[in-house]
């Protein structure tokens, strides 16, 4: 769906409402109280009310909008352009193509969709041969902050202040590659993603990253970090290599290649990003790459799919929005 499509498809407030209900029921509507999966319209009061105990249930409850004093017109917006896009808009774009007055309730709505990719992302589990390495982000954070206030100077490289830690998991993987000649052939690629931000690269963070995120029986590729250590204690074989610095982006190519396009998205799109949000860009970022292809084949697909993961849960931003 192009945005001239979307403009006449949902070009309404009560368009979008409309648009929310078919959803929801499609997904199908839960009682939070009881569990009952039937339940009754109300379409004066815009609500549906179960059919065993009589809870109600309104249009954005359980949904990342849920609580939201902003227009549905603004989230399906946003939904799309978001979802059309491989790169990312900042909130101060999305705020001049919404035309709304105020900052704040943009960026915070933004967060709430980056919230919801990665709630998505969560449901997987990376698997086959998967490699595994650490990285750092340049950010805002606190340390900076108070060692700037200060007035001493902020270290350089690895061991700065403003060094947010990463733990960075990619599936490597044969898949079939059609030819010019119409047939296909084996290549190397890249499949799923998972990056998290985390408070140290201690072993044992680590090993409860792995094993939140890696099926059982895969083969884990890394170096021969003793931060590693634990990973070997799960249920995975583990492909441990001495990887000189030089030779890092060899020995673990899709790894180093999706620092590479996380760290390029950042410096692109904006003048830095706080440490406590790091992982809502994060969660954007491999929610796009883990669905790459949909953009060549089908990004209406993009879209509703992105309107699914939207209308599953309630987002765990947690900063309130409003007008």
């Amino acid at each position: 769906m192009s945005l001239f499509d979307l403009g006449k498809e949902l070009k309404s407030e009560k368009a979008c409402e409309k648009h929310l209900k078919e959803l929801r029921e499609k997904e199908g509507i839960v009682c939070s109280t009881c569990g009952c999966k039937e339940h009754y319209w109300d379409s004066s009061n815009k609500r549906w009310t179960c059919k065993k105990c009589g809870h109600v249930t309104t249009l954005t409850a359980g949904t990342v909008m849920h609580n939201s004093k902003l227009p549905l017109l603004y989230w399906f917006k946003a939904i799309h352009l978001i979802g059309a896009t491989k790169t990312t808009f900042s909130a101060k774009e999305m705020q001049r193509q919404l035309k709304h007055k105020r900052y704040q309730p943009i960026w915070e709505m933004m967060h709430k969709l980056r919230s919801a990719m990665g709630l998505r992302d969560m449901k997987y589990e990376l698997g086959e041969v998967v490699e595994l390495d650490e990285a750092y982000i340049t950010t805002d954070n606190e340390e900076s902050r108070e060692v700037t206030a200060s007035g001493r100077n902020l270290k350089h490289g690895v061991g700065s202040e403003r060094k947010s830690k990463i733990v960075v998991m990619v599936e490597s993987k044969e898949r079939d590659k059609s030819t010019k000649s119409g047939g296909t052939r084996r290549i190397k690629s890249s499949g799923y993603i998972k990056i998290n931000h985390v408070p140290d690269t201690k072993s044992d963070t680590l090993k409860e990253m792995a094993e939140r995120s890696i099926k059982e029986g895969s083969v884990v590729k890394m170096d021969d970090s003793s931060s590693h250590s634990s990973i070997g204690s799960l249920n995975v074989k583990t492909d441990k290599r001495v990887v000189p610095a030089k030779q890092a982006s060899t020995m673990l190519p899709w790894v180093h290649k999706a620092i590479s396009n996380l760290k390029s998205l950042i410096l692109c799109t904006y003048k830095y990003v706080k440490d406590d949000f790091l992982q809502y860009y994060i969660d954007e970022f491999c929610y796009k790459y883990n669905r790459r292809y949909f953009y060549n084949d089908s990004p209406t697909n993009l879209k509703e799919r992105l309107e699914v993961a939207c209308v599953e849960r309630v987002s765990t931003f947690k900063h309130r929005t409003y007008r």
